[in-house]
C-alpha cells in the first residue's frame, strides 16, 4: 500500500495523454493478504494508473502508476471468497506523493472483486501494461523536466492547486445546474400565466351555468381553479414597500377574494384568507403583518370588503353588505328547527367554519336571540324564549 498516493476523485485523467479504460464497481483492496479500510470502492484504469475511488467516502481516492507494476496474477474466487487480481509492484521512487501508508512489508496489492468482472479488468490491465502509454508520453517531454520529478507524477493534483481546481469544477457544474432550472421555471411561469388565464373563462362559465350543473361538480371545478394560482402577484420588489406597497396588495386581494368570498357567505377568518391567498401566490408568500396592513386599506382603494375584530379576538374580513340582523335571523331559524346547536353542528349546517359558526352564535346571543348552557358536555346554544315572553 506503500506505492498508492493521495489523488483527485473528481478527475480520472490528470497527466497529458491520459484515457480512461475500464472501471468495476465494488473492489475491496488488500495490502498482501491484509485487509485494509480501503472496502467499498470504484476500481478505474487508465492508461497510466489504477485510481481506487471511495464509493462511500466522498473525496477519498488513491492512485498507483502502472510503471510500478511487475507482474499481474488472476486468482479464481473460492467457497468463501471473491475473485481477486493480485498486483506486484516495484519499490516506491523516493519523490512519491504522499499516500494513505508511509511503508508496507507487502511488496503485492490484492483487489477483490466482490460483483464480478475480474477477468475483463485483468485482461484490460494486462494490455495496458504492455502498451506501456506512459512511456511513449514521456519521450515527448522537454528534456528541460527536472531530473528528481517521477515522469508519472499527477500535475496540480494534491495541495491548494487541487483543491481550487475541484471548487472551480464544483461551481461550474452549479452554475450549469442553476441555468438549466430557471429555463425550466420561465417556462413553466409562461404556461401558469395560460393556465390562469383558462381558469378566469372557466369560473366566468361557471357562472352563467349556474343550475346546469351539480353542486359536487361546481365545487370540484372551483377547487381546481383554487390551485391554479395568481398570475402577476404584487410584490414588494415591484412596487416598493410600505403604504403604496398595501394599497397594491389590497387591490389584488379584493379581486382574489370577490367570488371567494361571495361562496363562503360574505365572511371569511382571516387564517383562511391567510392560507388561500398564500397558496394562490405559490412562492411569493405575504407575511401576516403585511396581510392586516393590506385590509386596513381596503376603504381607500374602494374594495368593498372591511376587516372586523369581534369581541372574542377573532379577525375576519367581510363584505360591506354583509347584514349582522341577517345572520341572527338565520341562526335563530335554525335553533328553532334543531331546537339547539353546538358550534360543531352550525357549522355543518351553514357551511361555514367552526371558528364562524361560533362567532354567529354568540352575535345572535348578545342580540338576546339565543342562550346557551355550558356543562361538561361542551358549550351548547338553545332558542331564548324568555325575553320574547310578553306576560
Amino acid at each position: 500500500m506503500d506505492r498508492f498516493s493521495w489523488t483527485s476523485s473528481s478527475s480520472t485523467c490528470v497527466f497529458p495523454g491520459e484515457s480512461g479504460v475500464h472501471q468495476q464497481s465494488g473492489i475491496r483492496i488488500y495490502d498482501g493478504d491484509k485487509k485494509t479500510t480501503f472496502e467499498n470502492g470504484s476500481l478505474k484504469l487508465t492508461t497510466h494508473r489504477i485510481v481506487w475511488d471511495d464509493l462511500d467516502q466522498q473525496d477519498r481516492a488513491i492512485a498507483v502508476p502502472l510503471s510500478l507494476v511487475s507482474k499481474v496474477e488472476e486468482q479464481s474466487s473460492g467457497f468463501m471468497s471473491s475473485a481477486k487480481v493480485a498486483v506486484s509492484l516495484h519499490p516506491p521512487p523516493a519523490n512519491k506523493e504522499p499516500g494513505p501508508c508511509v511503508s508496507s512489508p507487502y511488496g503485492c496489492v490484492k483487489f477483490s472483486f466482490k460483483q464480478g468482472g475480474h477477468s475483463e479488468f485483468f485482461a484490460r490491465l494486462m494490455e495496458q501494461v504492455n502498451k506501456r502509454s506512459w512511456m511513449q508520453q514521456s519521450a515527448q517531454q522537454s528534456s528541460s523536466s527536472t531530473a528528481g520529478k517521477g515522469l508519472n507524477r499527477p500535475r496540480g493534483v494534491g495541495g491548494i492547486v487541487g483543491i481550487e481546481r475541484k471548487l472551480e469544477e464544483k461551481s461550474k457544474e452549479t452554475d450549469n445546474y442553476i441555468q438549466k432550472a430557471f429555463k425550466d421555471l420561465d417556462a413553466l411561469m409562461e404556461k401558469a400565466k395560460e393556465m390562469v388565464a383558462i381558469a378566469d373563462k372557466v369560473a366566468s362559465k361557471l357562472e352563467e351555468k349556474k343550475g346546469a350543473i351539480t353542486e359536487d361538480e361546481t365545487v370540484t371545478f372551483k377547487s381546481y381553479l383554487l390551485s391554479m394560482g395568481i398570475a402577476n402577484p404584487v410584490t414588494k420588489e415591484t412596487h416598493g414597500s410600505g403604504a403604496s406597497y398595501h394599497k397594491e396588495l389590497a387591490k389584488e386581494l379584493g379581486t382574489f377574494l370577490q367570488k371567494i368570498i361571495t361562496d363562503e357567505g360574505g365572511m371569511m377568518t382571516l387564517t383562511d384568507v391567510y392560507c388561500r391567498f398564500n397558496r394562490a401566490r405559490g412562492m411569493e408568500l405575504v407575511s401576516p403583518e403585511d396581510l392586516i396592513n393590506a385590509a386596513n386599506m381596503f376603504s381607500a382603494v374602494n374594495i368593498p370588503l372591511r376587516l372586523r375584530s369581534f369581541d372574542s379576538g377573532v379577525l375576519v374580513i367581510q363584505v360591506l353588505s354583509h347584514n349582522d340582523e341577517e345572520v341572527i335571523r338565520t341562526t335563530r331559524q335554525m335553533l328553532d328547527e334543531k331546537s339547539s346547536l353546538t358550534a360543531e353542528e352550525l357549522a355543518h349546517l351553514a357551511k361555514v367554519s367552526v371558528m364562524l359558526a361560533r362567532e354567529r352564535l354568540l352575535v345572535t346571543e348578545q342580540a338576546g336571540k339565543a342562550c346557551r348552557d355550558d356543562s361538561v358536555e361542551g358549550l351548547r346554544f338553545y332558542p331564548n324564549f324568555l325575553v320574547e315572553r310578553t306576560d
